[in-house]
């Protein structure tokens, strides 16, 4: 061999090592709702293709983090959830090092004792700081560093907002500069806060629909970011610089109970909605420069309660009311399957999978395919007491799921 082919065949297999291990460690942070874009996909590969046939068993579980629903945050090595102490109901934050120590706790007010009892905002976590909002709509900032509270806003009593049945239920959105929340007041359906003071960054004048528990998400499209979420009777667009309403398109005006819960998702111009007190979603096409939605389609089927959607190469899945999971095209809602699986609950999505949680405590890896349901593993989580409500985190190969007053973590990146 000659010294220019033993230099190629070097570099060829230096540059194999280090794309494979590219591969095995990409990862990211989960800074806030449902991963780094709000939307249930976590961009990570080199995880697990087949669990145990026992299961997966837990890195740490940790207990005391108090009652609720809140998922996981991670972010610059630390895990944070919220939680609601039994005797007093106030809410705790809490952070935890990534093998499950508890760095600290606070108390940051009273919590949702009505219907529903307990936490459901998912901690953002950016620039140092963690914002929180309670059931009674106490809006907190704290330093992620020792937990001290920076600033703190009752945004019901600040614009006049109608608490919700179940109590302020989303989590908030970090927009550069903004914390985005919608207080659902006069003129104040949606409001940007700034995020190191707490200062009124916009409202939405002219438009003054109450929340109804309902994450926002950011789009960004023809050169317009728009903050798009669901009020109690419509589909809305705010332009994130100044919190004009760009548009807005009824959503179950009907309807005697709003309960919109899910998060839209948004893919190649295409935003889909869903409710489970209606009959199914609408698939609506978003123009090209951001500033108008035009209906595609409606279906019956995919009515998710509040387990979320995943919007993946062309196609949305998700679970519904009757306990089927489901899967549909995107182009034209045709349903791809509808099966029971591990019955109703939370999807989130990585390197292939789909990571299905039933509200019985069943986790499922699922094939991310079209053609049909494959469920290749499944185990039963035991930690914890009450509802498995709170949706699946990844971060860094890691899988984080909360049940009531436990956090577990569970290696999920495939052995080499």
């Amino acid at each position: 061999m000659t010294s220019s082919s033993r230099l190629l065949l070097h570099l060829t297999i230096f540059a194999a090592y280090f794309y494979s291990m590219d591969q095995c460690c990409n990862a990211e942070d989960s800074p806030h709702w449902r991963g780094a874009n709000r939307d249930g996909i976590y961009r990570e590969a080199g995880l697990l293709t087949i669990w145990p046939a026992d299961g997966l068993k837990p890195l740490w579980t940790i207990d005391g983090v108090g009652e609720g629903y809140s998922s996981a945050s991670v972010a610059k090595g630390a895990v944070y959830t919220t939680g609601m102490t039994p005797d007093t109901h106030h809410g705790l934050l809490t952070s935890l090092t990534l093998d499950g120590k508890r760095n600290w706790q606070i108390q940051y007010g009273p919590e949702w004792e009505g219907n529903q009892p307990g936490t459901h905002c998912c901690p953002a976590v950016d620039d140092g700081r963690i914002f929180v909002l309670s059931g009674h709509g106490l809006l907190v900032c704290v330093n992620a560093a020792n937990g001290k509270v920076i600033w703190q806003k009752d945004i019901a009593k600040t614009f006049g907002g109608e608490v919700p049945a179940c109590g302020f239920a989303e989590s908030l959105l970090i927009d550069g500069e903004q914390v985005i929340c919608t207080p659902g007041g006069k003129d104040a359906a949606l409001v940007a806060l700034d995020k190191k003071k707490g200062e009124v960054a916009w409202t939405t004048k002219g438009f003054s629909e109450q929340s109804a528990y309902c994450s926002p998400i950011l789009i960004e499209r023809g050169g317009l970011r728009l903050i798009v979420t669901l009020t109690v009777q419509s589909l809305v667009g705010v332009d994130a610089s100044n919190g004009a309403v760009v548009w807005k398109t009824p959503f179950d005006e009907t309807e005697k109970l709003q309960n919109h819960s899910v998060s839209p998702v948004y893919a190649d111009g295409l935003i889909y909605v869903t409710s489970g007190h209606r009959k199914g979603g609408q698939m609506y096409s978003l123009a090209e420069d951001g500033r108008g939605v035009a209906l595609k389609w409606s279906d019956e089927v995919l009515n998710t309660l509040h387990g979320g959607l995943v919007f993946v190469d062309g196609y949305v899945y998700g679970s519904n009311t009757t306990h089927r999971w489901v899967c549909l095209r995107a182009s034209d809602g045709n349903v791809m399957y509808r099966t029971s699986g591990v019955g109703q609950g939370s999807i989130i999505y990585a390197d292939g999978n789909l990571y299905c949680y039933g509200e019985k405590g069943t986790l499922g890896l699922v094939r991310a395919k079209p053609e049909a349901y494959e469920e290749v593993s499944r185990f039963k989580i035991v930690a914890g007491e009450g509802q498995h409500w709170a949706h699946p985190v990844i971060s860094d190969g890691t899988l984080y799921i909360r049940h009531g007053d436990t956090l577990s973590a569970f290696d999920i990146k495939a052995k080499q």
